[in-house]
């Protein structure tokens, strides 16, 4: 039954990164627009940086998905900074968007505000300590790429 857990945290945050990825890279633009209201990303970096996230979003959320070593930890990494943004938007006082879902997040609609959004990437941070320490506690090592690899060639 935990295998379970396990696998449905894995699923379920690596199926959020994708989607998340996938509704930002398609109007990269109107991301660029959300990261722009934070002001924390030089005016040249925006659009690079709006396609660069959301790609890193995908890739990592289906290395999660087949529990390819190095995504868990670059998931982490990303919603850290995720974490760290909001926080500062919260700080400041910021009236802006989250951006998290891109056009489709239900926030944008709604209100302006970004506690929710923060709550929520903190429940997705403890659903990756669930998932790093079941790893430890079980003895779950990911797949390897080269090891992926080396078995398609064969």
């Amino acid at each position: 039954m935990s295998d379970w857990i396990y696998k449905f945290a894995r699923w379920f945050l690596g199926g959020v990164f994708i989607y998340a990825g996938g509704i930002k890279l398609i109007e990269p633009k109107t991301f660029a627009t959300l990261i722009e209201a934070y002001g924390i990303v030089p005016e040249h970096l925006l659009i690079w940086i709006a396609v660069l996230l959301p790609t890193l979003e995908i890739i990592a959320g289906i290395g999660l998905l087949f529990d390819i070593q190095g995504s868990l930890s670059v998931i982490a990494v990303l919603m850290l900074l995720f974490i760290a943004i909001l926080g500062y938007g919260v700080w400041m006082g910021l009236d802006v968007d989250c951006g998290c879902f891109g056009l489709e997040d239900p926030e944008s609609k709604a209100f302006h505000g970004l506690k929710l959004s923060l709550y929520r990437d903190l429940i997705g941070l403890a659903g990756i300590s669930y998932i790093y320490a079941w790893r430890r506690f079980h003895f779950i090592k990911p797949l390897r790429i080269k090891r992926i690899l080396n078995q398609r060639w064969e």
